[in-house]
């Protein structure tokens, strides 16, 4: 296990994996913080806060190690945007269906961190270095009673990979004794061809004796995964955030990868101002 802090190499490479990874943290903090805000004084003006995070992820390329990292973190949202994990929102009008229902539309901009050097893993030897890209799309999400309903286009904009993807997602957010906060999350993703070819796929000059050639197709991934959070003094936010992805077979069938899931874990804190 490696533990990854700011003494890495200042190269716009590691810089840009740095900034994604810090905006990942922000997944698990920011939707937490503003639900904590909302519940303590009913409220939806602007939230931001600043904290420090540990991530830990394990990819599926083979012998690839688990990587831990110590990063900062900053969330922030008003009724115009959002920061929220790698991604920023811009919203738009939505729909007041009921004061328990309504629904939300906003224009994406995100970052993308998958990404690997061809030093990662032995069985990356030799292969092309895959950068992680900016993706543009549009979300719409539906808040209701029982569970919250996401579904967002995003296609990559940067000119790497080029892929697309569509995400669907389901959560719901419990609040115990208006400091503990639990949510439960399932999200299906669909990836297109470019997309896994881009990232599990092995070029023609990329073949060796030990790594067949192989074109990713088109794949449908699932993510299930919880956050929980712990707010006191009103100030502070402790919280958690766990995850698994199952991957669909076009992506465990490449020459790259001998494990059929990846997770993630993260851990940290934040002061809400």
């Amino acid at each position: 296990m490696r533990l990854l802090i700011s003494t890495e190499p200042h190269s716009k490479a590691v810089l840009a994996r740095t900034i994604a990874v810090s905006f990942m943290l922000l997944g698990a903090a920011l939707p937490l913080a503003v639900a904590a805000q909302q519940q303590d004084d009913g409220s939806s003006s602007s939230s931001w806060g600043l904290g420090l995070a540990v991530v830990s992820s394990q990819k599926a390329y083979t012998d690839i190690d688990r990587k831990t990292r110590v990063l900062p973190i900053l969330s922030y949202e008003n009724r115009y945007i959002r920061l929220a994990g790698p991604e920023l929102a811009v919203k738009l009008p939505g729909y007041q269906f009921s004061e328990s229902s309504k629904i939300n539309f906003s224009i994406l901009g995100k970052y993308d961190f998958t990404d690997y050097k061809q030093s990662d893993a032995p069985i990356l030897n030799g292969m092309e270095d895959r950068d992680g890209g900016f993706w543009a799309g549009f979300k719409a999400e539906w808040q209701n009673s029982l569970v919250d309903i996401s579904a967002e286009y995003v296609t990559e904009v940067s000119g790497d990979s080029e892929g697309s993807a569509f995400n669907v997602g389901l959560e719901r957010t419990w609040h115990f004794k208006q400091h503990f906060m639990f949510t439960p999350r399932v999200v299906v993703s669909l990836l297109d061809k470019k997309y896994v070819d881009y990232y599990y796929g092995v070029r023609a000059n990329e073949v060796t004796a030990g790594r067949a050639y192989y074109q990713g197709e088109s794949a449908v991934n699932i993510e299930v995964g919880a956050r929980g959070g712990y707010m006191f003094k009103q100030k502070h936010l402790v919280f958690v955030d766990v995850s698994v992805t199952s991957l669909a077979s076009e992506i465990k069938d490449s020459p790259l990868v001998d494990s059929s899931t990846e997770n993630r874990v993260m851990l940290g804190y934040m002061y809400r101002f």
